[in-house]
């Protein structure tokens, strides 16, 4: 519970941090006789952005029971700041975990070029992957109607899907 209330208000700060003063000019000719300046909010993706990083760098964390506090779990740091996204236990999102929610990433489709997050490598968590070929339907030699419509051809390609283990 302190940890979600102390994550919570990581994401309210968030919020505050990125809001910005935005000013208009009003007047003749644009002479700027009346300024109206308003406060403006970030969008969604500046805030999850700004969360990931925070996510990248997250505390993991102990509840300290005498003193009623939440300490980083490594010693060598006093512990975590007001602007720290805590956790108290690493997060298995390989497997299946109904209590908190995770699907896991068995039967997933992944990118087997990808070096990132959705890459058979990263994504399959060390399972390996199958790859199964079939076809699809997809629009082809598509042209210009004058005026004003595009008309194509359906077709079928060979693809590659590969599905984690």
């Amino acid at each position: 519970r302190q940890m979600n209330i102390h994550n919570n208000e990581v994401g309210r700060r968030a919020v505050y941090r990125l809001t910005r003063v935005v000013c208009k000019c009003h007047g003749v000719s644009g002479s700027c006789s009346l300024r109206t300046c308003y406060q403006q909010l970030p969008t969604f993706r500046e805030i999850g952005a700004f969360l990931k990083e925070k996510y990248d760098s997250a505390v993991e964390v102990r509840y300290q029971r005498r003193l009623g506090q939440l300490r980083s779990r490594d010693r060598r740091f006093a512990g975590p700041t007001k602007d720290d996204l805590i956790y108290f236990e690493d997060s298995n999102f390989c497997e299946y975990n109904r209590r908190i929610g995770s699907l896991g990433t068995k039967g997933r489709q992944c990118n087997r070029t990808s070096h990132g997050p959705d890459g058979c490598g990263t994504m399959c968590c060390g399972r390996g992957y199958n790859t199964i070929r079939k076809y699809v339907q997809e629009k082809c030699n598509c042209k210009f109607i004058w005026c004003c419509s595009v008309q194509c051809q359906t077709c079928q390609k060979l693809v590659e899907i590969h599905i984690c283990k």
